[in-house]
């Protein structure tokens, strides 16, 4: 016999060492009914189980489990990421807390050397807990995107792309890291609303020029009144970048500047002449209308910049300080930033900026970035060109791991001409060899792939993959997969071997990722695993990695493969909290996937997870969580309940074969959920897949089958006794099967102690075979039979409910001139009918009682008899008192959704509370005012 409860602190360890243990989380290599294939998006290393990882590696599980039993071979991949920036800084912060030196003082090779034994001693913390959600990976081909035969995918792929021209190093702007001092992705960028300012700034024409600027406007916008001006105005949120201005721009229809395009101004504090260009980056209706442009720090301007052919000065080195001239003095510099352009107005990238660092004041040089700010301000001041201080809030962005402002930077960096590879990957959607489910976020890779920009694929780290880049003594560049080959490179241009130097940079981590489907299956060799698995069959991942990710695998799976990396790409929504915030430590609002599976089990965060995943933004609170524990419960007793009344299973026993009404209603229903769990996990819709499973194991067998059976259990026809305990013991088979890939843990302990009975079992409920199910299986007769008595007492209760019926009484129930098969239905039923709708009689009737409710329920109208049970004054002024209530309600939000101002202020998710609010009290002041109507009847 069962225990009580399912124990899932006690279970759920004991069962995955089986499941690990049996081999079936490998790809079968026999009687395999065709192959399925999925990537895990391989988590950081660094990082712990999340609630986000709890929904994505749910979703996979789910489709593992489900194509295993189908019959396929199935590879799931896992893996985790090496994650660059993260890991340098945990290792870093725990030298640190040790009292270790610093890695630069350690070295490379000796720093390197640290973060292998920290990997080697922390990094497999998330794939174990990984085991305790119950995800059934192939962990034998567990992959680490800095293993050997990644490290060799990685660089081959580098290395072809720079021999077809597709990587290159070019200067350009970057997000720049001056805490790491690296370059990071957008993905690693955080956008922060802070205090801040526009501080408005007069720059000075240059050569003596003036002009008019309006000042007073009549009522169309047309200029009245004007002052002449020998200075132009411009703002900034960043005044410590006015020292890299190299120009001015104004909109070319601005008629107020169009006088000045093409003179200058001169910069203050530096001195250096810089022209007024046209450009329609600059808005005519924000501010002033004319922009500074510092070309190498922002990366609007740089765009500006190269249209107007403007210098390019760098103003701040790699830890944010203000830079000075290594060559020449501020008084040299003070020289040359007054002199006219020469003739032809061009100068050497390398000169201007010298010039421009050099006209920097000696007590700037040096200053962090913040400090030189200050500093600017104060002499504008000073000096009176500071026309104006603005306050304002806007975004900023911070890096995310070192929280410090993010300075867009010029330097020399590797890019990927990610525009050429774009184009096979934009057409493999667009023709559907890739499919997204749900197919509205095809719009964002599209938006994304249309309009992309060279990839940044260098970090100034020391973990991850170095580039394999050489430079010889003269500063030639020798790209190659080994030094050696390097080596054989450099030959060609030196006549005796020389000192080659590796390039100290290592690839974005996006860079191997991108490589993740193939690189994990052996490429570049042509394995097994290859031929059989490649292209993988699902991705399932997350919006936000759309186009960081899931793009570039299209790119390089298509560039190296020929092939789509996957076929279908499924996107699961976000997880917030039951509000619809954003979970977040500071909010105190976040969920801890692990904390529930210690107290509740993995099994109802599972279910949760998937019966939420058809929404965006899934909200989620513990109290759900909680309520599909009940679930489980619910199951657990239905078995109980089961092996108490002796359901067994039977050898040999066929369910074609069953005759009793509710057995062949039950084998109909079983079919029908089978068919939409199928359906729906077959479509990528796991919560309604996870629904039709509710809906079945609680409503139907639970609620009806079993407490249609109770007569049977007890009865004495001991032939339809056999036959039902039979039909329950197999539909409970059956339901653990159908349940498996959702909520895996309490199904396969069920399987082993059910299996205690009986013939004996072939082996784990993970390698059982999917329930094969015919449609003969569905029977019209049965399914309409119990479908009337299902919905009578349905009927029943909710008017029980409605008109609140106290639970011990029980009234009478008449039906109202029955036809035949009505009367027979209810001559078969009669003993099920009193019980379940917990009724003193049935009988039947010329016409509807006095006092009583009448009901039409199949056709048939049905008459319940209240008077003398309940209260009629008392119900009356009950339900007339609560309809007031939700009228009160229902007039109270609609003043708050009526108010344009709450509508457009409050947050989205107050608003859609409300909306919710509003429904709920009108469909409640309906039902309530129905029950009301039905009260006239009784008198």
């Amino acid at each position: 016999m069962l225990e009580k409860t399912f124990e899932p602190q006690a279970a759920e360890p004991r069962l995955y060492a089986r499941w690990e243990e049996s081999g079936l989380f490998a790809p079968r290599t026999e009687g395999a009914q065709g192959a399925y294939s999925i990537v895990i998006p391989p988590p950081n290393v660094t990082g712990s189980l999340h609630i986000g990882h709890a929904l994505n590696n749910t979703l996979q599980d789910i489709l593992a489990r489900y194509h295993r039993m189908k019959g396929k071979a199935v590879l799931w991949l896992p893996g985790t990421d090496h994650a660059g920036i993260a890991t340098q800084m945990v290792v870093e912060r725990q030298l640190a807390a040790a009292g270790n030196v610093g890695r630069r003082d350690m070295g490379r090779d000796a720093f390197i050397e640290k973060v292998w034994e920290w990997k080697a001693e922390s990094g497999g913390t998330i794939v174990r807990q990984l085991r305790r959600l119950g995800a059934s990976c192939d962990w034998s081909r567990e992959r680490f995107t800095l293993d050997e035969g990644l490290n060799a995918a990685v660089r081959k792929v580098f290395v072809q792309l720079h021999k077809e021209g597709l990587i290159y190093r070019d200067k350009r702007l970057v997000n720049w890291d001056p805490h790491f001092q690296t370059a990071i992705s957008d993905l690693e960028v955080e956008q922060r609303e802070v205090d801040g300012a526009y501080w408005h700034f007069a720059y000075p024409l240059a050569d003596g020029v003036t002009y008019e600027h309006p000042v007073a406007f009549d009522d169309e916008g047309k200029a009245t009144e004007f002052e002449t001006r020998d200075f132009i105005v411009v703002a900034t949120t960043r005044p410590e970048t006015m020292l890299g201005d190299t120009g001015v721009a104004v909109h070319p229809e601005d008629e107020r500047y169009k006088g000045l395009v093409g003179k200058f101004v001169t910069l203050p504090i530096v001195g250096r002449r810089i022209p007024i260009v046209a450009d329609d980056y600059a808005d005519p209706t924000k501010g002033s209308g004319a922009v500074k442009i510092t070309p190498a720090h922002d990366f609007n301007d740089f765009g500006v910049g190269k249209r107007a052919g403007l210098d390019i000065i760098n103003v701040m080195d790699q830890f944010g300080r203000i830079r000075g001239s290594a060559g020449l003095s501020y008084e040299d510099g003070q020289r040359l930033a007054r002199r006219a352009p020469d003739g032809d107005g061009v100068k050497m990238v390398e000169v201007a900026e010298e010039v421009g660092l050099a006209a920097i004041p000696d007590e700037l040089r040096g200053l962090d970035r913040f400090a030189a700010r200050k500093a600017i301000v104060a002499r504008a001041e000073e000096e009176g060109w500071l026309c104006e201080i603005e306050k304002t809030k806007h975004v900023v962005p911070h890096g995310d791991r070192s929280g410090v402002v993010i300075e867009p930077w010029l330097t020399d960096q590797w890019y990927v001409d990610a525009k050429v590879l774009a184009q096979p990957a934009l057409k493999a959607v667009e023709q559907g060899d890739t499919v997204f489910e749900p197919k509205s976020y095809e719009k964002i890779y599209f938006e994304w792939l249309r309009n992309i920009e060279p990839w940044c694929i260098s970090r100034q780290l020391w973990w991850g993959h170095r580039i394999p880049a050489w430079y010889g003594p003269n500063g030639e560049i020798y790209v190659a997969e080994t030094e050696e080959d390097a080596r054989e490179l450099a030959m060609a241009d030196y006549d005796s071997e020389v000192a080659l130097t590796q390039d100290e940079d290592v690839l974005d981590t996006w860079f191997s990722s991108a490589l993740w489907p193939f690189s994990t299956m052996g490429w570049p060799e042509k394995t097994e695993d290859l031929e059989r698995f490649y292209p993988t069959s699902d991705l399932v991942t997350a919006a936000d990695i759309i186009f960081f990710w899931v793009a570039r695998m299209m790119m390089m799976g298509l560039q190296f493969m020929d092939e789509v990396p996957f076929k279908r790409v499924i996107i699961n929504g976000l997880v917030r909290d039951e509000k619809g915030q954003k979970m977040s430590k500071s909010k105190g609002n976040v969920i801890d996937p692990l904390s529930i599976i210690d107290e509740l089990g993995a099994d109802p965060l599972r279910f949760t997870m998937a019966i939420l995943s058809g929404t965006r933004d899934i909200k989620l609170s513990k109290q759900r969580i909680e309520g599909y524990r009940n679930f489980g419960t619910k199951l657990w007793n239905a078995a109980r309940f089961s092996q108490m009344n002796e359901a067994r299973r039977v050898e040999g026993f066929d369910p074609a074969t069953v005759e009793q009404t509710i057995n062949r209603w039950i084998r109909g229903e079983l079919t029908k959920a089978e068919r939409a769990v199928s359906e729906a996990i077959e479509g990528g819709r796991f919560d309604d897949a996870a629904g039709a499973l509710y809906r079945f194991v609680w409503n139907v067998f639970c609620d009806w089958y079993l407490e249609l059976a109770k007569p049977v259990f007890n009865g004495a026809d001991e032939a339809a006794k056999a036959e039902t305990r039979a039909m329950t013991a197999w539909t409970l088979d059956q339901t653990l099967k159908l349940l498996h890939p959702v909520m895996p843990f309490i199904t396969e302990e069920l399987w082993a102690e059910l299996g205690k009975e009986g013939p004996a079992r072939e082996g784990l409920l993970i390698g059982a075979e999917w329930p094969v199910l015919p449609d003969a299986f569905i029977d019209a007769s049965a399914e309409a039979e119990i479908g009337w008595l299902v919905d009578l007492v349905g009927e029943i209760r909710g008017l029980r409910a409605e008109m609140n019926v106290p639970p011990a009484a029980k009234p009478p129930l008449a039906f109202v001139a029955p036809d035949a098969v009505t009367a027979e239905r209810i001559a078969r039923h009669r003993d099920l009918i009193l019980t379940l709708g917990r009724v003193s009689e049935v009988g039947s009737a010329d016409a509807a009682p006095t006092g009583a409710v009448t009901f039409v329920s199949g056709g048939s109208t049905a008459a319940l008899s209240l008077a003398g049970i309940i209260d009629l004054t008392a119900e009356r002024a009950r339900l007339e008192k609560e309809i007031a209530v939700f009228e009160s309600d229902i007039g109270h939000v609609n003043k708050k959704l009526g108010n344009p101002n709450f509508v457009s202020r409050a947050a989205p998710e107050v608003v859609d509370e409300q909306r919710a609010k509003l429904a709920e009290a009108e469909a409640g002041k309906v039902k309530l005012q129905a029950a009301l109507a039905r009260l006239s009847e009784i008198g």
